[in-house]
């Protein structure tokens, strides 16, 4: 038993924000160390095999999933709007810029919430501001470091081991040997960690 609860996530899944909260509070009343792993969750699903088009491109889709994630932020008590772009790399890449602080968990909650919970694009400068001065670190260094998304090892490093561990979509929680998919899944997190 490794007492860690790795959490794959991507900025761009609603379903990785709407998880986010719950998944903290699991770690902390099983007494587990969260450890964050920001994926590219786009390459992930191709290295599965999932070379198909994105829920965006299937209307009938994209309708009921916007329905599905309506009801679970009621149910989280979260406020949700889609963002104005989902292009996460700069925001996950941010992740470690944070991690490097110790600052993991307020980090991804925040950015979540420009997202997410405020509709915010993700890619653009101004966000990645706010974000900076909502942590109270220096804008220029920080925008400067998520700039450098595709290139930072770490970011590399998180996805390769995603797909190493059969990581095909998020949020996922992996714990020991045990790996779970889906914000409806984390019941069964609970009750794999109530029995260890």
């Amino acid at each position: 038993m490794s007492g860690e609860l790795e959490y794959f996530f991507d900025f761009m899944s609603p379903f990785a924000y709407l998880a986010h909260d719950s998944v903290c509070q699991l770690a902390k009343r099983y007494d587990r160390d969260l450890i964050y792993k920001p994926i590219n969750l786009p390459e992930a699903k191709i290295a599965a095999g999932n070379t198909g088009p994105s829920n965006r491109e299937i209307p009938v889709k994209l309708r009921y999933l916007m329905i599905d994630i309506n009801r679970w932020a009621e149910k989280r008590d979260l406020p949700v709007a889609f963002p104005a772009s989902l292009d996460s790399h700069k925001m996950n890449a941010g992740t470690f810029y944070a991690l490097e602080r110790g600052v993991a968990e307020k980090y991804v909650r925040e950015a979540f919430a420009l997202g997410w919970g405020q509709g915010g694009d993700m890619s653009a400068e101004r966000t990645l501001s706010d974000l900076a001065e909502t942590m109270g670190w220096s804008v220029a260094e920080f925008v400067a470091y998520a700039s450098m998304a595709k290139e930072l090892p770490e970011y590399i490093a998180s996805n390769t081991e995603a797909v190493e561990k059969g990581v095909f979509g998020v949020p996922t929680i992996i714990i020991d040997d045990q790996m779970w998919w889906g914000n409806d899944r984390l019941s069964f997190v609970e009750e794999f960690l109530a029995q260890e």
